[in-house]
């Protein structure tokens, strides 16, 4: 849709910006099956999806833009090549939703089960996770720009290769995540539980809350096999 300008973004002290929201018009039109089906090359522009199920479809070159999802079971969807833009996800099942070599741009999610996710070799910008389930996911070298996850589950995450310089954590639980060769300078943790985590000497350069330094401090000395003992 050419012509949809992006919205001026808030510029923080350093780290990642704050994302743009969706740019989405005032009135969408419904979305139904099988006329609005997830198929090869297909295009979808203001849409409200709405209580549909969409699991179990396999696309390659589709485009999604200016549409909203709410309720929808999009399970089991594998994605290649495709391109998210100004698009709205709330309460929506994700899990197992696989994307490979694909574009998110301007995207938020909310309240979504997105267990098992897989987005592999993706450009996020624009991108907000919020109050979402994103267990046993995986990010491998995908690239985030301006994207944050607030109040997420992400136990057991794979951010191996990731370029995470553009990603802010919030109030996460990132128990056994895994950083192993991720860029993150400049990216933010703050008030997140680290247990466990792996890779930890790939956050060189990133910036975390004072609450969670010591918790970092403890993984990284076990990394670098340095041990603790009580004075």
């Amino acid at each position: 849709m050419a012509g949809r300008s992006d919205r001026r973004r808030k510029v923080g002290k350093g780290g990642p910006r704050e994302p743009s929201p969706p740019d989405l018009p005032a009135e969408l039109s419904p979305a139904f099956l099988p006329e609005h089906d997830l198929d090869d090359g297909g295009i979808y522009e203001l849409l409200a999806f709405a209580d549909l199920d969409i699991s179990d479809r396999e696309a390659a070159g589709a485009e999604i833009e200016a549409c909203t999802f709410s309720n929808v079971n999009l399970s089991q969807v594998k994605l290649r090549r495709g391109l998210i833009r100004d698009v709205a996800f709330e309460r929506c099942d994700l899990a197992n939703l696989r994307a490979l070599d694909s574009s998110f741009t301007r995207v938020a999610l909310s309240a979504c089960r997105m267990t098992g996710l897989s987005l592999i070799d993706d450009d996020l910008r624009d991108v907000t996770f919020a109050g979402c389930r994103v267990d046993l996911s995986t990010f491998r070298s995908s690239k985030v720009d301006d994207v944050v996850f607030t109040d997420c589950r992400m136990e057991q995450a794979d951010f191996t290769e990731a370029d995470l310089r553009g990603a802010r954590f919030e109030g996460c639980d990132l128990t056994g995540a895994q950083f192993t060769g991720a860029q993150m300078t400049g990216s933010r943790l703050s008030h997140c539980e680290l247990t466990g985590i792996a890779g930890v000497t790939s956050m060189r350069g990133a910036i975390v809350s004072s609450s969670d330094a010591v918790a970092l401090a403890f993984i990284l000395a076990g990394a670098l096999g340095i041990t603790i003992e009580d004075g």
